[in-house]
């Protein structure tokens, strides 16, 4: 096990030899073991740690076995479970099955048998990480400038960008929000014959409309109101390197006029003179717009669009290449565990395939957004589908789409968002409807609860009434 992932077994036993046995037997193999001598002590760990495998006691004098299998399976997932009992019926068995356990032993164990369940657990889980640790090696492999991809969609985008890099003088980069835009307009320039030049981002939505002319193109000293000096424009500042215009859709109409004139003649004129200045610049356009139903309502000048769509460089969404998501998710955990201090080898394979199946409507900003915030909450080396639940925002958006940060109205089982909304309905119930407990269980503010309550319609929980004496 030198260097690998040493594998957490959980046991739960009211029965002080067994937890000792079953120490002793799982360390031998290779294990970190966890004991617990109930359910309740049980059910607390599973509220921040990850097993491997967990055998579990059927019957317990506070929280009995079944329960705590059921939180197992709903807490984590990719955790094998065993049950062990003294009194083993048919009936027992075939529901243990059916809630998930991968086996059933009886009193008195077989720990023969056991050791073996435990053997090809332990190889399971080096054979996931190998599998991380090659993902995290291809996501190095599959780097292109900043960007990462191996699925069709991006090979043919990486050997468009290495075509046009050394000749596009003038390109429109088009794609949803957070496909990466900029990073192509970066690759764009770095592949190019100007990459020792300038490289000059402008946010387009950004500037405050009144001040847009002489941030593009200077102003003269006394041409309006705060002009205490000559200033030269982003264009004059960007001379024989590349200018990369972002959200170009957000222009005013005037300005997208004198954008053109430059376009077309290579000059600017400062506000407030009359002199034109020679500028030698690429420029690279980006928006989430789509232009062309721009131009015919009349927001953007159609010329503009024929000078900027020279070439078109069209930026997947991340939807349509999830063939990606693994080797992003490795380039992310990597990123992160650095960055943090922390050491992280991947995500379990249930909470891969929670990324795999979201829609991502905030593409791969919004995938990043995710891994970092549950990196941060992750407690182990890997991260499970309990973080990402946790690091969904707090505010989601106002307007439904089926995402990790909004839940859907037809979301299937697997999405988060059902899973959070039966996680706090079952701890509202576990703590009588009281707001206050199940926040802090939660780890949530009272507001970022109420949020969640309101957005689910989930109403007040009807309190038990207590058990007579």
């Amino acid at each position: 096990m030198s260097g690998a992932r040493q594998p957490t077994f959980l046991v739960v036993d009211d029965e002080r030899v067994i937890l000792d046995v079953m120490r002793e037997i799982a360390e031998k193999v290779g294990y970190r073991v966890v004991t617990c001598s109930g359910g309740r002590e049980a059910l607390a760990h599973l509220q921040s740690q990850h097993a491997d495998i967990a055998a579990v006691d059927l019957r317990m004098p506070d929280v009995g076995g079944m329960d705590v299998l059921r939180a197992i399976r709903e807490r984590d997932p990719d955790c094998q479970v065993v049950l062990m009992t003294g009194q083993a019926t048919i009936e027992t068995a075939v529901e243990a099955v059916k809630l998930g356990a991968v086996d059933y032993f009886t009193k008195p164990l077989d720990f023969r048998r056991l050791k073996q369940l435990l053997i090809n657990v332990r190889d399971n889980a080096a054979r996931r990480q190998r599998l991380l640790e090659a993902e995290q090696e291809a996501a190095r492999d599959a780097e292109f400038s900043g960007m990462i991809g191996r699925g069709p969609r991006m090979l043919e985008l990486f050997g468009l960008i290495q075509r046009l890099a050394p000749h596009v003088r003038t390109a429109l980069i088009t794609g949803e929000t957070g496909t990466g835009k900029e990073l192509v307009a970066r690759a764009l320039y770095l592949t190019g014959p100007r990459r020792d030049k300038r490289f000059v981002v402008i946010n387009s939505s950004a500037i405050v409309s009144s001040l847009f002319e002489s941030e593009l193109f200077g102003h003269a000293r006394g041409a309006f109101t705060g002009a205490t000096e000559n200033k030269p424009g982003l264009f004059e500042y960007a001379h024989t390197g590349t200018i990369f215009l972002d959200e170009i859709g957000e222009l005013p109409m005037p300005v997208q006029a004198k954008l053109l004139r430059v376009l077309e003649t290579g000059e600017v004129q400062r506000v407030g003179t009359m002199e034109p200045r020679r500028v030698d610049v690429h420029v690279l356009a980006a928006t989430n717009r789509d232009l062309n139903a721009e131009a015919a309502a009349g927001r953007f000048r159609s010329d503009l669009l024929y000078r900027l769509n020279v070439v078109e460089v069209q930026v997947p969404a991340l939807r349509d290449r999830r063939e990606d998501i693994p080797y992003l998710v490795g380039a992310f955990v990597r990123e992160c565990s650095q960055r943090l201090g922390k050491k992280l080898s991947g995500l379990t394979p249930s909470a891969e395939r929670t990324l795999m199946s979201a829609d991502w409507p905030g593409n791969v900003r919004e995938l990043r957004n995710v891994i970092e915030r549950a990196c941060i909450l992750a407690d182990g080396e890997l991260v499970t589908e309990r973080e990402l639940v946790q690091s969904k925002p707090a505010a989601a958006s106002s307007t439904p789409q089926p995402s990790l940060a909004q839940p859907a109205a037809d979301a299937n089982e697997g999405s988060l968002s059902l899973l959070e909304k039966e996680h706090i309905m079952r701890v509202m119930e576990s703590v009588n409807g009281n707001k206050v407990s199940a926040a802090r269980i939660l780890g949530l503010d009272r507001r970022a609860l109420y949020r969640r309550l309101e957005r689910y319609g989930i109403g007040t929980i009807e309190r038990r009434p207590k058990p007579k004496a």
